[in-house]
């Protein structure tokens, strides 16, 4: 019973009325910011002072041994630690044998540019094309890191012409940028094709290739020869990306036998994948150095020391792409196969055109993933006595010029920087590709 004036509460008196939101164009200060996030209370704000002064401390450590870093001499004097990386970065970059095979570096230089101009048709928007413009974000973090990394060894180069070829390095990649949306929709249709005979003739020309040669198998014999003389950054990026081509076909056809229903077929494909995911890949490093020419007839030769590296690499690595394939296959609603049978697909044409794509787009993260540790795995070589990049640092460590004295830390420093700008250049590029499929989008 409620009294006369008063008024009995009802349940619109219970409503909490949110904040208003804060008028359009005011915004909190930095200084705001920065006080509720790092110094809201007595807690936080030691943690912040004290992660403060680690962190200053270590860039303060960081700028002296990459600006102000001086070694001493045996004769008493000092000289730049990174003279080490100086006087020999064209070891780095190709190894201390590739002066025999007699390639000159005209040839590298033609391969680099054929690769760049194979990049920018890959990444090119054809006309019609209505996917996300890429943000400046990802622009930057996809040329970033190799333009960083550039301008880093152009800084060591001791002459100017390094210099040069590496800043035309940006005109064939603009060009097959932009050639995409001049092409015609056949050509387009065949830029797989275009793409794969680009990667074949880069590395024809950077192998030294001649049919006129008086090697065996029309000159290829001759061509596999030389890679196995490289060394340094160029024999990494042969083994990982030669080796990261060939698994992939390999894996997404083995994902795709060991889900089928084929009776003699799928016991094959999942006795390969166990097998080879339970053994070490020192192993099988081992396994083609010394035991891979018993598969091999008397009649024909074995391949060189590099070829059998990159034959174990992509067979170590292609089953482990297998199961990232055939997870993504699993993520695939089944109504996508009930529905190409409904309307009459066959079965290879279904899973070509409707359940791989979809499949291959949702893998695309564990793909990129399982590449960079390709890349990373490289490094094994050195127990073949291959002297990759980080290989390559043992003799030049223990060359009379730096030997016991205190080197190793540029060494190691250098070889890691280039390691991370190709790894994170990778990983910019997937999440591009990731945002142009649609990746995690429904």
């Amino acid at each position: 019973m409620s009294t006369m004036g008063q008024s009995t509460p009802g349940p619109e008196d219970n409503v909490i009325v949110a904040d208003a939101p804060p008028a359009p164009g005011t915004h909190e200060g930095i200084g705001v910011l920065i006080r509720k996030n790092l110094f809201k209370d007595v807690k936080n704000s030691l943690i912040t002072i004290f992660f403060g002064l680690l962190l200053g401390y270590a860039i303060y450590k960081a700028v002296g041994f990459v600006f102000f870093n001086q070694k001493a001499t045996p004769d008493g004097g000092t000289r730049n630690a990174w003279v080490v990386i100086r006087d020999q970065l064209e070891f780095y970059m190709v190894g201390t044998e590739f002066q025999r095979t007699g390639i000159g570096f005209g040839r590298i230089w033609a391969a680099i540019y054929v690769v760049a101009f194979a990049m920018g048709l890959a990444g090119g928007k054809v006309a019609g094309d209505d996917s996300p413009e890429m943000s400046l974000k990802s622009r930057a973090g996809i040329v970033g890191p190799p333009l960083f990394g550039a301008l880093v060894l152009c800084s060591m180069a001791k002459t100017f012409t390094p210099v040069i070829l590496t800043l035309g390095i940006a005109v064939p990649f603009i060009v097959g940028n932009r050639m995409t949306r001049f092409m015609s929709e056949g050509m387009l249709a065949k830029k797989g094709q275009i793409l794969a005979l680009l990667g074949l003739l880069a590395f024809l020309l950077e192998a030294g290739y001649s049919p006129a040669g008086p090697s065996e198998f029309f000159g290829i014999q001759g061509a596999l020869d030389n890679v196995d003389s490289y060394g340094g950054l160029l024999l990494t990026v042969n083994v990982a990306f030669i080796s990261i081509i060939l698994c992939f076909p390999i894996g997404v056809v083995l994902a795709l036998v060991r889900r089928s229903t084929f009776a003699l077929l799928r016991p094959v494909s999942v006795i390969y994948i166990e097998l080879i995911r339970g053994v070490p890949l020192i192993t099988l490093l081992f396994m083609g150095e010394f035991a891979i020419g018993f598969f091999f007839p008397p009649s024909v030769s074995t391949p060189p020391s590099v070829i059998r590296a990159i034959i174990m690499f992509t067979l170590f690595s292609a089953a482990y792409v297998a199961e990232i394939v055939r997870g993504g296959l699993q993520s695939v609603p089944p109504g996508q196969t009930e529905a190409g049978q409904a309307v009459g697909l066959q079965p290879l044409t279904i899973t070509r055109r409707i359940v791989l794509p979809q499949a291959l787009r949702n893998s695309i993260p564990a793909l990129v993933g399982q590449f960079i540790a390709l890349l990373k795995d490289t490094t094994l070589l050195i127990i073949i006595s291959q002297f990759d990049l980080l290989g390559v640092s043992d003799p030049i460590l223990a060359s009379p010029e730096f030997q016991n004295q205190g080197y190793a830390a540029e060494v190691y420093a250098f070889v890691a920087f280039v390691f991370w700008i190709i790894c994170f250049a990778m990983s910019r590029a997937s999440q591009r590709l990731e945002t142009k499929l649609g990746v995690g989008n429904r």
